[in-house]
């Protein structure tokens, strides 16, 4: 028996490499089998380390500025030296995690860091950057990593426009940096939002960033208005692209100010990682994140394993720390089971600080359910 562990991480409790170990472990301590750990990842956080993990790469530490203009963050980027190319994980440097719930405020956090960093990889030779958008604590549509890169964003003034989200509604004109020596960028996005409207950054995401209802309202304008000034001044387009709407407008920011193109991060971690490869024998796959959702089903890491193995006819189930997808939507997209770590009578607190024993139990319940009686 041939089982493939593919999960991403488990957001705020367990990386994807520490979760692959812990299922992997489980099962060949449960069963004998060929039990081969592939850590996924969408673009999102632990795209880095997923893609480290799938190349071989390492790590080039850097500190820039974080999510608010007076922090500072321990960030870096990824560096595959075979292919002088570099990864850019945009949440660590403005990522949410970053951020204690009462810093929580779209409309003063940026993405400035995110800028340094890719100012880094450029300068350090990178002939490609990817750039890994998910987990932002951001929405300023990639104004402050273009500021970082020397794009100037000025008022009726002719000032420079303060740092964050409410900054953008005072962008009177867009001044171009002198120089800007940036080799290709590929975003690699886990959403295909666009920037503005009810399924856009402001709406979508800002709540979870900390914006009230008056900030959502004020932030959508604010990417409208700069998108109307991109439209006008730059000649770009931006406002409906797929993945425009990705970490706050990053996803527009980086096409507007960077002529960076947009792809989805799992077909990339997949196409890196031989997984398809491995899956062409395998008889069971085990995907999963911390929370198995609609979402999960629309460009993130499970959505991506489920059309691989549309291929292969390698069964699938579903390990993640909540399940809140119904049966009979889950198994339309080919997965046979889905185990919820944290139970009914638990508490999320408790599920979180027990996660990796909640892990473990669920495989082997996994184990116990399916593998026993093949």
């Amino acid at each position: 028996m041939k089982i493939i562990v593919a999960l991403d991480s488990f957001k705020g409790t367990l990386g994807a490499i520490e979760a692959c170990g812990i299922v992997a472990d489980t099962l060949k301590q449960e069963i004998k089998a060929d039990v081969v750990s592939k850590p996924m990842a969408d673009g999102g956080e632990g795209t880095a380390g997923a893609m480290i993990a799938a190349r071989g790469g390492g790590w080039i530490p850097q500190k820039v500025m974080g999510p608010l203009p007076d922090m500072e963050a321990e960030a870096g980027f990824a560096w595959f030296e075979s292919e002088k190319e570099a990864l850019v994980e945009m949440a660590t440097a403005s990522g949410i995690t970053l951020l204690s719930k009462g810093l929580l405020n779209p409309m003063k956090t940026t993405t400035y860091g995110t800028g340094q960093l890719i100012k880094s990889a450029a300068e350090y030779g990178a002939n490609k950057i990817l750039l890994a958008v998910g987990g932002s604590g951001t929405v300023d549509g990639g104004v402050g990593a273009a500021m970082a890169l020397g794009w100037q964003f000025l008022d009726g003034d002719g000032q420079t426009i303060p740092l964050g989200g409410q900054g953008l509604a005072d962008i009177q004109s867009i001044i171009r940096p002198d120089s800007l020596n940036l080799p290709p960028i590929e975003v690699l996005s886990d959403v295909d939002n666009p920037l503005c409207a009810e399924s856009g950054a402001a709406n979508i995401y800002g709540p979870q960033k900390g914006a009230t209802p008056e900030m959502v309202e004020q932030l959508e304008k604010n990417l409208n208005h700069l998108s109307e000034i991109v439209k006008l001044q730059l000649n770009k387009e931006i406002i409906d692209i797929p993945g425009a709407g990705a970490a706050g407008g990053l996803g527009a920011g980086v096409v507007a100010f960077m002529d960076a193109t947009i792809s989805l991060g799992i077909d990339e971690i997949i196409a890196y990682s031989n997984i398809l490869r491995e899956l062409t024998d395998a008889d069971w796959v085990i995907t999963g994140e911390g929370s198995f959702d609609n979402q999960s089903l629309m460009g993130k890491v499970i959505s991506g394993i489920c059309r691989a193995t549309k291929k292969t006819n390698t069964k699938v189930v579903v390990i993640a720390g909540q399940v809140s997808v119904e049966e009979s939507e889950y198994k339309k997209h080919g997965i046979l089971s889905a185990i919820a770590c944290k139970k009914e009578d638990m508490s999320l607190d408790y599920a979180m600080k027990n996660s990796e024993s909640l892990l473990l139990e669920a495989t082997r319940e996994f184990a116990n359910k399916y593998l026993t009686e093949t």
